[in-house]
């Protein structure tokens, strides 16, 4: 659920302060929604690397795939690099889509873990598949700009 509240309050401040202030750059949905993806994303990485939630991580991956905690490693790496890609001024629609693209490779290891009740316990599958769909929904305000 963090992610979703980082996602919303990052995105709704930011925009709140540019229709307030007039700044043009802030008073655009596709740049206040990059900044709040970045939030998001700069937050949920760390989860990667850090325990407890590191262990949850790795066991929400599919046994089939092999190397779990390199795998949890590298999508903490691409969460992070795509974070700092949201915020330089060349990258945000390649990062917006890029996490978009992740966002849909990494989904199913999240129903595995709601339905063998194993890993990140956060939302039940279907508040999470909500969820989900507002980060793509985010990433692709991004993308099309």
């Amino acid at each position: 659920m963090a992610p979703l509240v980082v996602l919303a309050v990052v995105t709704g401040l930011t925009r709140l302060i540019g229709w307030l202030t007039g700044y043009a750059w802030l008073d655009s949905w596709p740049h206040t929604t990059a900044l709040g993806l970045a939030a998001m994303f700069a937050m949920t990485s760390g989860a990667h690397f850090a325990q407890p939630k590191r262990n949850e991580l790795i066991a929400m991956v599919p046994p089939q795939f092999p190397n779990a905690g390199a795998m949890v490693t590298l999508t903490g790496v691409l969460e992070a690099a795509s974070a700092v890609g949201l915020l330089l001024p060349p990258f945000p629609r390649v990062a917006a889509l890029c996490l978009f693209l992740l966002l849909l490779i990494m989904f199913p290891a999240n129903v595995r873990a709601a339905k063998q009740d194993v890993g990140v316990k956060t939302m039940p599958l279907p508040l999470r598949t909500v969820a989900q769909a507002i980060f793509l929904g985010a990433c692709a305000i991004v993308a099309v700009g």
